[in-house]
């Protein structure tokens, strides 16, 4: 038997778009002569879909997609992911489920039993968990399907009561196939790897697992697609941040189907990083730089913008966020605007220019020096003789932002937002100011991320002037100011971060591993009274296992560790 796992790029809510790549796939399947291709989890509808599954037309047009695309499944077998309603008037209204469709029909529907509902998944708000099991009987091979979270409750901890393949073992089957919309973040590749290396050898037989690609606003899916035999040897593997279409034999999944060379060079990756815990800000930088790629030109393309722009201060976030936007976007189609004030330095001017000279991308210098002396003589009568203070930092940051929306608006541009995850834990940034945006590029990196970023992007030569990566951070707010006057070193702090955020530590275990109880109880301080400030951020893309947003969710109004 040939099988075909068509790795995709969906559009959530574009039918046609969605529709018209699956037939397209399937036809390029026949030319292969294919006998079986498998798409990703809900692709015809995209992953996630959310609160658009409460509509009854947006059900009806998934399932007036699966009756087009079964026209097309007529001497090959299809396995597509779409909603499926539920007969039984208890439970919920729908299933998530694989459509098997063969001889232009609807042979089998397949729902997913395991349901997440942690971190950015919501399952469990929307799908009835299945509560039978079936293997498909197709050519003389009877095939265990499950979807995506369905083939992760194994381990010392499992999060559900049941596992589906205990139950579709039973029916001994030939092999497993997986459709699955498992997003990114920087370690996740060796996870899915681990995770399907367990079932193979829990169950005894391969899997083919079909993995999404693409970005749905702040959620990366990397594709990575994975075949692997039945005595735990990878077979093939997709491409990641790319559409892909691997073509698999049969025979590749019995017990010669690899030599025992290429077998030790497919073992599982060492993934004691993941298991350690530590903070390692040059981990997988190669990976971090590929989603934030495909999460700024999704965005752009899915929601049909084509030139964005950016407040360009001769930092290094703002350095690095447009490196990324030219290398995503072309640079003919991103604006820079240097607005520096009466406490920026002259290089912050001249290495932001150079920055753009070296991508060929256009900028403006606006001074904002002006617009804040009008400020402050409005406002002269109320402030009367008060110290300068944060009152008139923010004064100038938000000018700043209003500008870069004032540019936006009138240009049809989408400001990217340049703040850190660094800054955003700690509530280090100007609410409708540097905090503005359409999509937050950094908002899941942390400050010393962002230089191994840089250091990444200049991996073949410079394109951000070094000075900007040797220079202290500093917002110029005022007389001589570095990030440092009001932040712990970012070295120490990131970790703490890294601990609390990602890890979920308490102050206790933190200090416990020899941080300094000062710093510790500061910086969770600040992230918990900031939350107000997260909530009305723009989207993040994610590249993390906990990014802020909607995979994490906290009370703003609350008294823990503040």
């Amino acid at each position: 038997m040939k099988i075909i796992l068509a790795q995709q790029n969906y559009h959530i809510g574009n039918f046609e778009l969605n529709t018209q790549k699956i037939i397209d796939a399937i036809e390029e399947a026949k030319k292969l002569h294919a006998d079986l291709i498998v798409f990703s989890e809900l692709s015809i509808c995209g992953y996630p879909p959310r609160d658009f599954l409460e509509f009854s037309d947006f059900i009806d047009k998934c399932l007036n997609a699966v009756e087009t695309i079964k026209q097309h499944a007529d001497n090959i077998g299809v396995l597509v992911g779409a909603p499926s309603r539920n007969s039984v008037a208890e439970g919920k209204d729908l299933f998530n489920s694989a459509y098997f469709l063969f001889e232009k029909e609807i042979k089998q529907i397949v729902h997913k039993t395991l349901l997440p509902t942690y971190d950015v998944f919501d399952e469990y708000r929307y799908f009835e968990p299945a509560d039978s099991w079936n293997c498909i009987e197709f050519k003389g091979q009877k095939i265990a399907v499950t979807v995506c979270e369905d083939i992760w409750n194994l381990g010392d901890n499992p999060l559900y009561r049941i596992c589906p393949m205990d139950e579709l073992i039973k029916q001994q089957p030939d092999l497993m196939i997986n459709l699955s919309a498992s997003p990114f973040d920087y370690t996740h590749a060796e996870d899915r790897k681990e995770m399907i290396k367990a079932n193979v050898a829990k169950y005894k037989i391969p899997m083919l697992y079909c993995n999404g690609v693409g970005s749905q606003t702040e959620i990366i899916f990397d594709g990575g697609s994975l075949v692997f035999d039945m005595h735990g040897n990878l077979v093939k593997e997709g491409k990641y941040f790319e559409e892909d279409f691997l073509i698999v034999d049969r025979y590749q999944m019995s017990d010669v189907s690899i030599s025992q060379n290429e077998k030790t060079n497919n073992l599982i990756p060492d993934i004691r990083h993941q298991t350690s815990g530590i903070y390692d800000s040059q981990l997988n930088i190669d990976r971090i730089h590929g989603a934030l790629l495909m999460g700024i030109r999704d965005y752009f393309k899915k929601m049909g913008f084509t030139k964005a722009i950016l407040g360009s201060s001769g930092g290094i976030d703002s350095a690095v966020v447009l490196a990324l936007a030219c290398e995503a976007l072309g640079a003919e189609n991103v604006r820079a605007v240097l607005m520096p004030s009466q406490y920026s330095t002259e290089h912050s001017v001249s290495d932001a220019v150079q920055l753009s000279k070296n991508l060929n991308n256009p900028y403006d210098i606006v001074p904002i020096k002006p617009i804040f002396d009008s400020f402050m003589q409005e406002l002269k009568p109320i402030y009367q003789d008060l110290p300068f203070n944060v009152a008139e930092e923010n004064i100038q940051a938000r000018t700043r932002g209003n500008l870069l929306m004032a540019i936006a608006n009138k240009f049809g541009l989408i400001l990217l937002n340049t703040t850190n995850k660094s800054e955003c834990a700690t509530g280090y940034g100007t609410l409708y100011g540097d905090m503005a945006g359409g999509i937050a590029v950094l908002g899941d990196v942390y400050k010393m991320q962002v230089y191994a970023l840089a250091n990444y992007i200049n991996r073949n030569g410079e394109i951000i002037p070094q000075n900007i990566i040797d220079k202290a951070p500093s917002a110029e707010l005022r007389p001589n100011q570095k990030d440092s006057d009001s932040l712990p070193d970012y070295r120490i702090l990131d970790a703490v971060l890294f601990q609390y955020i990602e890890k979920r530590q308490g102050p206790k275990e933190i200090i416990a591993q020899g941080f300094d109880k000062e710093i510790v109880d500061r910086a969770l301080k600040l992230v918990n009274v900031n939350e107000y400030k997260r909530n009305q951020f723009c989207p993040i893309i994610r590249v993390s296992n906990k990014a802020f947003g909607v995979g994490r969710r906290v009370p703003i109004v609350a008294k823990y560790l503040s």
